[in-house]
């Protein structure tokens, strides 16, 4: 079975940048929805910001202006350009994508938000 595979996490000063990827193991058709989503500890995970298949993007109200959510339709992979970073953006963040069939979640990659 395809799978997500998650890059880029790591640990970044505050007012620092990181970008993560999310690319599938193998072929994948028809996504019709590719999202963030992070969990914090002792917090329930939530949408950072999704796009759907015609280009149109949501973003959390927390990350709006300082995240990208962007895509490579021919590599079906996606990114989130993360800039201005603060500490309350530490979290392991997640993508998932959407078929007519799948709904695949990653395996999380820990960003660490630190002095």
């Amino acid at each position: 079975q395809v799978q997500l595979v998650e890059s880029g996490g790591g640990l970044v000063q505050p007012g620092g940048s990181l970008r993560l990827s999310c690319a599938p193991s193998g072929s994948i058709f028809s996504i019709y929805v590719m999202g963030w989503y992070r969990q914090a500890p002792g917090k329930q995970r939530e949408l950072v910001a999704h796009i759907i298949s015609d280009g149109i993007t949501n973003y959390a109200q927390s990350v709006k202006g300082r995240f990208t959510i962007s895509r490579d339709n021919a590599k079906n992979t996606l990114y989130l350009q993360m800039n201005s970073l603060k500490p309350e953006d530490t979290a392991v963040y997640y993508c998932k994508f959407v078929t007519a069939r799948l709904e695949l979640w990653g395996q999380g990659t820990l960003v660490t938000v630190s002095s």
